[in-house]
């Protein structure tokens, strides 16, 4: 089932960035959906100096949708060419309300890390090679992703302890949930 691109086109207004500006940073994050060749493009530059070796960029969904994901097997990200940085991929199932500054509310987050590839990519990534964590911590208690309620997607570039920074580019030509038949289907 394609979620984004595919047989469902990318549309900006199903993603908003996430970025460390909002704990005084200077990344900065986009994502361009281009309807000609139905590729979304998440890029950007990651400043890792400004919070001192820290530092993210991130784009994810908007909050008005939530998916059942039960009937599937994982997530299927088919990548295009990029820098072959590390990123990161995300999934919440749980968003709490604003407090009462406005900030959004930590919840657990379910991740995958994967190195961009030079020109093109298919990964599989199986309910249970997400890790969760919680404002970046493992929390390695924490009770199942409810697949019958995701509430969000986000792809995000980080430094990784100051293992990385600039600017970055990923092509993503779609992210779809799918079952382990049709990985091996799609291989053949």
């Amino acid at each position: 089932m394609d979620l984004f691109g595919g047989s469902k086109p990318w549309s900006a207004l199903d993603w908003t960035s996430s970025d460390d500006r909002v704990r005084g940073g200077a990344s900065q994050s986009y994502l361009k959906c281009s309807t000609a060749s139905s590729i979304a493009t998440f890029s950007g530059t990651l400043d890792i100096k400004t919070l001192g070796g820290a530092g993210f960029a991130s784009q994810r969904t908007t909050e008005n949708h939530t998916w059942n994901l039960s009937a599937y097997d994982g997530i299927l990200l088919d990548l295009g060419k990029s820098d072959q940085k590390q990123y990161t991929f995300i999934i919440k199932d749980e968003l709490l309300p604003k407090s009462p500054n406005g900030r959004e509310q930590s919840t657990i987050s379910w991740e995958f890390d994967f190195k961009g590839p030079a020109d093109h990519s298919i990964v599989f990534v199986k309910w249970a090679d997400l890790k969760a964590t919680y404002r970046g911590r493992e929390k390695k208690d924490a009770i199942p992703l409810d697949l019958k309620n995701i509430k969000r997607f986000s792809i995000m570039m980080r430094s990784f302890f100051g293992s990385q920074e600039g600017n970055f580019s990923l092509a993503i030509n779609s992210i779809s949930a799918t079952k382990d038949r049709d990985v091996i289907s799609a291989a053949i």
